[in-house]
């Protein structure tokens, strides 16, 4: 495949940075702005980029490779969502990147377009110097609101680049390796009740009694998980074991009528050697069976379930590449696990070697006054400086 000439500048990773958080791409809204620059700036360094887009055409991934056309590229993997700003309190324009006191605050710089910024200007750099072996760049869509929008563009990158081996995901880890995660799925749950007067409370179905039932499980569940033996590999997880969770729950009319709605999402954080499937049949047969109660008061009753996100584990892989290939970029030994989920599961689960390294502390991310350490965005500077030598030797 050759690749169009130089037409303009290569932008510092800096420079870069300033664009993508200047693009307000949260994602209850488009992203298509951002995609369009990186895809007009790419091809004005010689780089033909790849779009998939989602069903409505509102939103769309970016991917690219240079190098040699064949398989085995390391694949630098971010998403361009950010979370919004509504109801926090930023002391300066959250799109804006300012720099104070050795900080880089903006929506994004940590979570995760510094990360961005630095894969695009190595993506360049490496379509500029030349490199024996190919790098790739995946931007996806939507991993705020459950990674949804990796799986399909890991499948349509398959059709149109070669296939990649690794793949080093970069969001906040301080630059350092994390070759493990928790999986994670969750259901919106509606639980639709039968109005009656409390005083008649058989002759009713009170969704929020109901729905209790159902929460009051995933407590159980919760203390059975904990008395059994934390496994190898969930040891080092902080807590070690499978969590379930409901945060909000709404419903009801009035405190003298049994409620005819009941409302609440249930989440589940399943740690690697655990099938997430094994959790969702249990739970799925605990809500058969409550509504089956329900249905047998008042046939109109019942359950509705909306599955909204499914993430799988990082298993930490024996001998992995990418953990070996961030380890001598980096020059670290510690290796870590945490216990939110990322697209490194995805890339995994379709045959990539998968770790996470990126700048940044995940404790800055979704926060008012987001920040990226310059210090940090230095290092993720060096590091793909030094990946770019190895591509090249």
């Amino acid at each position: 495949m050759s690749a169009r000439p130089l037409v303009s500048a290569p932008l510092t990773p800096r420079e870069i940075l300033d664009r993508l958080v200047a693009f307000p791409s949260v994602s209850r809204d488009s992203n298509l702005p951002l995609v369009d620059w990186v895809e007009d700036y790419l091809a004005g360094q010689g780089i033909t980029a790849h779009r998939h887009w989602n069903e409505d055409r509102t939103k769309a991934a970016l991917f690219a490779h240079v190098g040699p056309w064949e398989e085995g590229a390391v694949v630098l993997s971010g998403h361009t969502d950010v979370v919004p700003v509504d109801g926090q309190d930023w002391t300066s324009d959250p799109w804006t990147v300012v720099e104070r006191e050795g900080r880089l605050y903006g929506r994004g710089t940590c979570d995760m377009k510094g990360f961005d910024a630095l894969a695009i200007w190595a993506l360049v750099e490496a379509q500029r110097r030349g490199v024996k072996r190919p790098l790739q760049i995946a931007l996806s869509y939507d991993e705020e609101v459950g990674c949804t929008g990796a799986p399909p563009m890991i499948a349509a990158m398959q059709g149109v680049l070669p296939k990649g081996a690794v793949a080093v995901i970069g969001e906040p880890s301080g630059m350092q390796v994390v070759n493990g995660h928790k999986g994670g799925t969750g259901f919106h749950v509606h639980v639709k009740g039968f109005e009656v007067h409390s005083s008649l409370l058989p002759s009713g179905v009170s969704a929020i009694m109901e729905g209790a039932r159902l929460i009051q499980w995933a407590n159980e569940r919760n203390a059975w998980i904990q008395a059994q033996a934390v496994s190898p590999v969930a040891a080092g997880f902080d807590p070690p074991f499978t969590t379930l969770h409901v945060g909000m729950i709404s419903g009801g009319t009035a405190h003298n009528i049994t409620a005819a709605e009941c409302r609440f999402a249930l989440e589940m954080r399943v740690v690697p050697g655990e099938e997430i499937e094994a959790h969702v049949s249990d739970f799925l047969s605990e809500v058969a069976r409550v509504e089956a109660r329900m249905k047998a008061v008042r046939p109109e009753a019942g359950i509705h379930l909306e599955r909204f996100f499914g993430v799988p584990a990082l298993v930490p892989e024996t001998e992995g590449e990418a953990e070996a290939l961030i380890r001598r970029l980096t020059g670290g030994n510690a290796v870590g696990v945490v216990s939110y989920g990322t697209e490194a599961g995805q890339f995994q689960e379709a045959g990539y070697s998968a770790a996470i390294c990126g700048p940044g502390d995940i404790a800055q991310a979704h926060q008012a006054d987001e920040w990226l350490a310059v210090s940090e965005f230095q290092a993720g500077q060096r590091f793909m400086e030094r990946l770019l030598e190895e591509l090249a030797a």
